[in-house]
């Protein structure tokens, strides 16, 4: 365990608190105040993770994750990978959580806490990209870079295992299942593991972004969502005699239409919305109209507010467009099997902070204000319990001309030059936390 620092100290570090302030200090030759040493902190982490037999073990974590991928709530051998590592460093968890889910628990055992997440789970799609660690599993492929999120927290649990003096509390590491639609996140809340827990941070790679650089910001940083499907039933009848049929394709064609009629038409222009049919299936035959017609899709928005009002009105549009052509239409939202994501909405007083750190370790050149974007995390069960950031984290090789192919894709592939900075980051982020929230306690005692 580490030292405490002497009651005078603490008085000093306050004092030089109150007059450096939070910005980093653009000079870090000569550390001379707190602001700088926390800096060095960052800067050291960095340096930890970027040596070759580091390096070396990241990437063969992500490589062998990335060969197996689980969907979710079916990850038990990534699990058990990471079990078998943090067994190796001697960090105590908790298994399971949520099903399949892993909790790490490093330093002090004592508060405050904080916590720091990885999701598990890969995407059902067949990977495309032919390297030697392609995916075995015919089907499945980390599509969305959760295998290098496992790796980075892995390596930042080992980072804080060897820096264990500066921890000032304690560190959970959340390796949490199904985030592709499941909502693992929430199955974790749920539990009450982090119950006492200050705040969590998390990220997403982002191939948008070169290494070495970061991106977020404050408030509403991605959309609520939620999923629909709709049978839209008619009178199925021969092609040619449509007056004696109800023709559901007609039926659903319209109301696909009008569904774009919220967002043009009922939607505040200055309040981002999206509804999406990316699904319509109806008939075998070129010459018979079917019986029913099946469409389905997405919709977002950033407020909760705003997200329910759209649930609402999609269903009416398609229930009451369907009647207007003889049909029937039934809507099913799936609350129970795939629950609505929240907004993910990042905490104010966790902007500032990451923003110390980020600036600290990687230049304020390379900490990007990025807007808010219309994709989903169920991060933000998190952030509806506790306070929360999440970040993106750059892996695009501007030395390179290949530009890496959107997540989701078949071609997916991850940069693995970024892991070590994601693992500094997180190791960083709680580390930094710790202290500054040991600072704010020692300071109202005084």
């Amino acid at each position: 365990m580490h030292k405490k620092m002497r009651f005078s100290n603490w008085i000093l570090l306050l004092l030089i608190l109150l007059f450096v302030g939070s910005e980093p200090i653009s000079s870090y030759s000569s550390p001379s105040s707190a602001s700088e040493e926390h800096a060095e902190i960052s800067r050291n982490f960095l340096s930890y993770a970027k040596k070759s037999d580091f390096f070396d073990w990241i990437v063969g974590i992500r490589r062998k994750i990335h060969e197996n991928p689980e969907l979710g709530y079916e990850e038990f051998e990534t699990s058990k990978l990471i079990r078998d590592e943090l067994d190796k460093m001697g960090i105590a968890y908790k298994y399971p959580v949520a099903v399949t889910g892993v909790v790490g628990f490093i330093g002090s055992g004592k508060p405050p806490f904080v916590a720091l997440r990885a999701d598990m789970d890969a995407l059902a799609m067949q990977e495309m990209v032919e390297w030697e660690h392609k995916s075995k599993v015919p089907g499945k492929m980390h599509a969305c870079g959760h295998d290098g999120h496992v790796s980075m927290l892995l390596g930042a649990a080992k980072i804080l295992n060897e820096h264990m003096h500066l921890l000032e509390g304690t560190v959970l590491l959340v390796f949490q299942p199904a985030e592709e639609g499941g909502g693992g996140a929430e199955k974790v809340v749920n539990e009450g593991i982090l119950d006492n827990v200050e705040a969590i941070f998390g990220l997403h790679l982002f191939p948008y972004l070169s290494v070495g650089q970061v991106a977020s910001k404050p408030g509403p940083i991605l959309a609520a969502s939620g999923e629909f499907n709709a049978v839209i039933k008619g009178k199925g009848g021969h092609a040619a005699i449509p007056q004696q049929a109800i023709d559901p394709i007609l039926a659903a064609s319209n109301v696909i239409v009008s569904l774009q009629h919220l967002i043009s038409r009922e939607a505040d222009p200055l309040d981002s919305q999206v509804v999406t049919v990316a699904m319509f299936q109806g008939g075998n035959a070129m010459n018979v109209i079917p019986d029913y017609v099946t469409i389905g899709g997405t919709f977002r928005a950033f407020s909760k507010e705003t997200f329910m009002q759209l649930k609402l009105r999609i269903e009416e549009v398609i229930t009451r467009q369907a009647s207007v052509l003889r049909c029937n239409a039934t809507v099913n939202f799936f609350e129970k099997e795939k629950p609505f994501f929240p907004a993910t909405i990042n905490d104010e007083s966790l902007h500032k902070h990451f923003w110390k750190v980020a600036t600290g370790m990687v230049g304020k050149s390379n900490v990007k204000n990025m807007s808010p974007l219309m994709g989903s995390e169920d991060f933000a069960f998190y952030q509806e319990a506790i306070p929360g950031y999440f970040f993106f984290l750059g892996m695009q090789n501007i030395d390179m001309n290949e530009k890496l192919p959107s997540p989701h894709s078949p071609h997916f592939k991850i940069n693995e030059d970024t892991l070590p900075y994601g693992a500094a980051l997180h190791a960083s982020l709680a580390v930094r936390y710790l202290i500054e929230s040991q600072s704010k306690i020692r300071g109202a005692e005084l």
